[in-house]
């Protein structure tokens, strides 16, 4: 079977901008970083290009690298003001930025993705900004789980249909004054150090950026900590950030939970819900950490949320 040229042909477009970009460029092996179905990274020396999702919508893919040109001390630049088509895809290059060691759990920087998120939902979105994706892709997820049909879903399933229309996707997210600038899709995967390997940390990844409910950005990190995957400590420093960098997602003293539970409880749906689906796929049991996301969701459904985010509010 011919192998798609996708790869190989977005290789070449890093390589040409990144030779483009230095006048001695400090060749190396081209690396493909992702190559999955909602996203292809491929990267050459201190350049990446990045092939979207199918189906990217390209007016609203070049108004959210507007954004990220717009504010280059929160998100990462890009090298691109307009997607370049390539097989059916869009295409955008970006510098290289150093991400965070998953190995190196202790080093995260809660407090830096929390200061850069409050930084971005106090930005005011440029015109015609498109809605944050945030509650599509957790349907998203929910729909490829209902198509694995596997025993695990039944709990994951109750616990979604507890939740608002709106946090599902159904119907627009509130607008009752507090929509903001979001990232849509944040954890701790989406943040590199540039310029590499020392520089500032800066949010990366662009596809699910808009304006929406800014406590979604806050919900899976609060969705680890309820679901005992993220250390009271850590929690509380990435709160504790937020509120200093004065974020609008949650008041500045008192229980955020209130604002938080609906988001956090999508998050855990959505993050079990890929859980299942990939083990699905691969024929292998759920392992601890994914099993431990279905027991959350499990009381989540036995205990659906008292509050809707309006009245939270």
């Amino acid at each position: 079977m011919t192998a798609h040229p996708l790869v190989p042909d977005l290789t070449r477009t890093a390589t040409v901008t990144a030779h483009a970009r230095r006048s001695a460029c400090p060749c190396g092996a081209p690396e493909t970083l992702a190559d999955r179905a909602d996203g292809t990274v491929v990267r050459h020396a201190d350049t990446v290009a990045k092939a979207h999702p199918p189906n990217t919508d390209l007016t609203e893919l070049t108004l959210r690298l507007a954004t990220a040109a717009a504010v280059p001390d929160v998100l990462l630049p890009p090298l691109t003001n307009t997607p370049a088509p390539l097989h059916g895809r869009l295409v955008t290059c970006w510098p290289y930025g150093t991400p965070v060691d998953p190995q190196d759990p202790d080093a995260a920087p809660w407090e830096a993705a929390a200061t850069l998120l409050a930084r971005l939902h106090s930005h005011p979105p440029l015109a015609g900004t498109p809605t944050m994706r945030g509650p599509a892709k957790a349907a998203q997820a929910v729909g490829r789980l209902k198509a694995a049909a596997t025993t695990a879903a039944k709990p994951v399933l109750r616990a979604w249909h507890t939740l608002p229309a709106w946090a599902r996707a159904e119907t627009p997210m509130p607008d009752d004054g507090t929509r903001t600038l979001c990232h849509g899709d944040f954890h701790l995967g989406q943040l590199v150090r540039h310029p590499a390997p020392h520089g500032p940390w800066r949010l990366i990844d662009v596809d699910d950026l808009g304006t929406g409910v800014p406590a979604w950005d806050l919900a899976r990190p609060a969705a680890w900590y309820a679901c005992g995957l993220l250390a009271p400590e850590e929690w509380t420093r990435f709160l504790t950030a937020y509120r200093a960098a004065a974020g609008p997602a949650i008041s500045a003293h008192g229980d955020p939970w209130p604002t938080l539970d609906i988001p956090a409880r999508a998050l855990t749906v959505q993050t079990a819900a890929t859980a299942i689906a990939k083990a699905a796929t691969a024929g292998r049991p759920l392992d601890e950490v994914e099993q431990s996301l279905i027991d959350a969701c499990d009381r989540m459904a036995s205990t659906p949320p008292e509050l809707t985010y309006e009245s939270a509010k």
